[in-house]
């Protein structure tokens, strides 16, 4: 429903009511040192007309880029049909199903979008979605530590994890006493080696697949040596990729105990970065763990269908002290997308989304590594990211492309100052073959002219 301001009169009518003289006696409780005198940055009101031309205005300044950015932010096509229906009323504004028997749409949908999670992943239980990807890690995290019945507040985390998602992890558990410690990964592979994984004893051990450089770990190997030394298994997974590839419930001999990830690449937008939602499954074992919400189906009394809130374990109920977790809603519409997504593809369309996103990447991999000193900077499989070493300025190349319209992938070295010369690319179902020998022919271009530009001569 569109909003309609009140009128003067309505403000009038409501003011003489309750015995105000004006809308700023409402406000008189706050000191005025508080107050704000007005927005000065803020101009005056003006028309529609004008109001709609000065957006498209600033929209163009974005120009269109093609993008082979992805670390963590992936384009993929998204169905018309998704967004048109996800932003019905009933969903768009539907908030958190307090009265379940009156929120049964709701309720339903949370429903089947827990059980294609349970099905992607392979785990016994999903909750109704966190924040986002990094979030989910942290309560994963967190909620491994409650786990632990030995009391251990140590977590191994590769290095290989995206380095956002580790920043904002340490971020929730350094003020609770909990480490946590990061394993190296090979030079070679760019993966965890289980070799390198510490002694000691700990809590759990995170898993991602793909990792950041979109290397597949050896997952089985990884998991099995967690269980073998009394941890957790916290598996951080691509949800596309779980089409593909083995779920995460099946990883190893026991599977993984938690699996969390971002669900952004489920029908949400990149939107300039947000936002995000993020996906957690796990054992019926750790049910109780779990934070968030879980929605269950059962029958009335008169045998018909109906959805109900079977877990609800939330701080702001009761013993907020004692809370699972700080969460106070899901990303509810994010997941509504998600929903319609994975319906709208169903198993085969997400598939084949994942093997298209494969393909071009392992094609654009192969016309990158023909340009002379560029080769791929590790060996190995991977899904639908990779990243090649340049020998050269990363950023100056970046920008270069750029200029070209081109968004050439991600600066490994911001993160990793052994890999200052690598760039992390992404290719999804949404690129062309010619797409894919546009950016190779403009990478190609570039670093041509940097190998033939004459050395700046001295100047005294």
């Amino acid at each position: 429903m569109p909003f309609i301001p009140h009128t003067e009169q309505d403000v009038a009518e409501m003011l003489a009511s309750i015995g105000a003289p004006d809308i700023e006696a409402l406000f008189d409780e706050i000191p005025a040192g508080l107050r704000c005198a007005g927005l000065a940055g803020i101009p005056a009101g003006e028309s529609e007309m004008a109001v709609t031309r000065r957006a498209h205005e600033l929209a163009a300044q974005d120009g269109f880029y093609l993008s082979f950015i992805g670390a963590g932010a992936y384009e993929h096509h998204i169905p018309a049909a998704v967004w048109q229906l996800a932003t019905r009323g009933e969903f768009y504004t539907a908030y958190t199903p307090y009265q379940a028997e009156a929120s049964q749409g709701t309720l339903q949908l949370i429903y089947e979008y827990q059980t294609m999670i349970t099905r992607l992943t392979g785990l016994d239980v999903a909750n109704a979605s966190l924040y986002d990807g990094a979030t989910a890690l942290g309560e994963a995290v967190l909620m491994a530590v409650r786990a632990s019945r030995t009391g251990l507040r140590r977590v191994l985390v590769p290095a290989t994890v995206h380095p956002r998602y580790r920043a904002v992890a340490q971020a929730m558990v350094k003020n609770q006493g909990i480490e946590m410690v990061t394993v190296p990964y090979d030079p070679d592979t760019g993966t965890t080696r289980v070799a390198d994984l510490p002694d000691g004893p700990a809590a759990a051990l995170v898993v991602p697949q793909p990792n950041f450089f979109g290397a597949l770990e050896a997952v089985d190997a990884l998991t099995a040596w967690a269980h073998e030394h009394g941890m957790l298994a916290i598996a951080l997974a691509n949800p596309t990729s779980l089409a593909l590839l083995k779920a995460p419930g099946s990883w190893a001999e026991k599977g993984a105990d938690i699996c969390v990830g971002d669900g952004q690449p489920l029908g949400v937008p990149l939107a300039s970065g947000g936002p995000h939602f993020g996906f957690m499954a796990c054992r019926q074992a750790l049910v109780r763990q779990m934070p968030g919400r879980i929605v269950g189906a059962t029958v009335d009394k008169d045998g018909r269908r109906g959805y109900v809130l079977t877990l609800q374990a939330r701080e702001q109920h009761i013993r907020r002290a004692k809370a699972t977790s700080n969460i106070c809603s899901n990303q509810g519409l994010m997941v509504t997308a998600a929903t319609l997504y994975m319906a709208l593809l169903g198993p085969r369309g997400l598939r084949d989304v994942a093997l298209a996103s494969h393909a071009n990447t392992r094609a654009l991999a192969d016309a990158l590594t023909v340009i002379p000193n560029v080769r791929r900077a590790f060996a190995g499989p991977f899904f639908h990211e990779a990243a090649i070493r340049i020998g050269g300025n990363v950023e100056e190349v970046l920008r270069a492309l750029r200029a070209q319209g081109i968004l050439g992938g991600y600066a490994l070295g911001r993160d990793y100052p052994d890999l200052a010369d690598a760039i992390l690319f992404c290719a999804t179902e949404t690129k062309t073959e010619a797409d894919l020998q546009r950016y190779a022919h403009q990478l190609e271009r570039i670093l041509s002219k940097r190998r033939e530009a004459p050395p700046c001569a001295y100047k005294s």
